[in-house]
């Protein structure tokens, strides 16, 4: 099969895998968005998205210090009148822990159309399996 040469201005995409066990969850947000925003790059731009993708794996296994699992509260709001909502850790935690990392990366990362773009690059999962393993991710360490 013939493959298409790159061109010069076109960037292969890079795959990196983190596995969330047992990592403090604040510490793991700030490592994975400057992953997802390029900033470890030599030839970083502020103003472009780059082709980094970053898969979190045992999402569920997420901790945080303190009496924060009692205390942190996570809202929605459907924007009608009385309509908020609030949940803590712990109950979000069992019933979506995906959403609790992704809340944590999306807040990290720049308000508007280019950190709603590089937020689509962030996968999590709960458990230990993905679909994405044909990618070749890299595994990092934090």
């Amino acid at each position: 099969m013939n493959k298409t040469p790159l061109k010069e201005n076109q960037i292969t995409p890079e795959w990196y895998i983190v596995d969330a066990q047992n990592y403090r969850l604040g510490r793991l947000a700030t490592e994975i968005s400057t992953i997802l925003r390029g900033k470890q790059k030599v030839f970083f731009e502020p103003s472009q998205s780059p082709a980094t993708y970053v898969i979190v794996i045992n999402a569920k296994n997420i901790n945080i210090s303190g009496r924060k699992a009692q205390q942190k509260l996570y809202y929605k709001h459907s924007g009608r009148p009385g309509s908020l909502k609030t949940e803590n850790f712990e109950t979000l935690k069992q019933r979506l822990p995906n959403k609790i990392i992704e809340n944590a990366v999306r807040k990290m990362l720049p308000k508007g159309a280019l950190g709603r773009q590089i937020f689509k690059n962030l996968k999590v999962y709960a458990e230990d399996k993905h679909p994405h393993s044909g990618q070749k991710p890299i595994r990092i360490d934090l």
